[in-house]
C-alpha cells in the first residue's frame, strides 16, 4: 500500500475510534448559576427541601450526532437547609460523612429527542456507592451570554432516587427514603468571546 494511501486508512480508522460525542462543544457549569437541590418526606409530615451551594463540573454536547455527556462534582458539606442544626446533623457520619466523602460525583450520557436534548442517564456515586439515577430535561435553551460573548446554556431537570440505595437506611420506612432530585443548570461554552453566537433551543 502507497504510504500516502496507509497514512490516510490509519488516520480513519484513528477517528472512527474516538466517541462520538468527543467531537461536540465543551461547556463549563458556572457554579454561581447551578444549584441541585432536594426534597424529601419528613415522617409523612412535611416535605424537607434543601440544596448544594457548590458544585463544578463539564457539559459536552454534539448537535450534529445529538449525543453529549455530564460530568458534575458536588461539595457534600455544602448540604443548605437554611438552619445550621440540620446542616450540622446532615454532615457527620451517620448520614452524608463528608469526612470520609467530600464530594459526590454524577456522569452519564444525554438522550436527545430530535434537536432537544431531553434526558440524562447518568451513573450517582454517593458514599462510595455508585447507582443509576436518570434525570428528565425540563426545560433547555442556549444563547450569546450579553455580557461575556460566549454561548451560554441553561437547563431545568429532576429525577427520583432511594436514598437507602447509597446506604442511607435509617428512617426509610413507609417511602420515607425515597428524594425527588432537582436540578438548575448554567454552562458556558469553552473557548474564546464570540464563540458559539448560533442560537439553539
Amino acid at each position: 500500500m502507497p504510504r500516502k494511501s496507509a497514512i490516510l486508512v490509519i488516520s480513519l480508522l484513528m477517528f472512527a475510534a474516538v466517541p462520538a460525542w468527543a467531537g461536540g462543544d465543551r461547556y463549563t457549569i458556572d457554579p454561581d448559576h447551578t444549584y441541585p437541590s432536594l426534597e424529601m418526606s419528613h415522617m409523612g409530615l412535611s416535605v424537607w427541601r434543601g440544596k448544594f451551594n457548590r458544585t463544578t463540573g463539564s457539559v459536552t454536547l454534539d448537535r450534529a450526532g445529538r449525543t453529549g455527556q455530564v460530568d458534575v462534582r458536588v461539595e457534600t458539606d455544602s448540604i443548605d437547609f437554611g438552619l445550621a442544626s440540620m446542616h450540622e446533623h446532615a454532615v457527620t457520619a451517620d448520614w452524608l460523612n463528608v469526612a470520609a466523602f467530600p464530594d459526590m460525583t454524577y456522569r452519564g450520557a444525554i438522550r436527545f429527542n430530535g434537536d432537544r436534548p431531553v434526558s440524562v442517564d447518568g451513573q450517582l456515586t454517593l458514599l462510595g456507592v455508585t447507582r443509576p439515577v436518570t434525570l428528565s430535561i425540563r426545560s433547555f435553551k442556549c444563547m450569546p451570554h450579553p455580557v461575556l460573548n460566549r454561548e451560554v446554556c441553561g437547563a431545568d431537570a429532576e429525577g427520583e432516587l432511594d436514598r437507602g440505595d447509597f446506604g442511607l437506611t435509617r428512617y426509610t420506612q413507609d417511602g420515607m427514603g425515597r428524594i425527588h432530585v432537582r436540578i438548575q443548570v448554567e454552562a458556558l461554552r469553552d473557548g474564546p468571546a464570540d464563540a458559539g453566537k448560533k442560537v439553539s433551543r
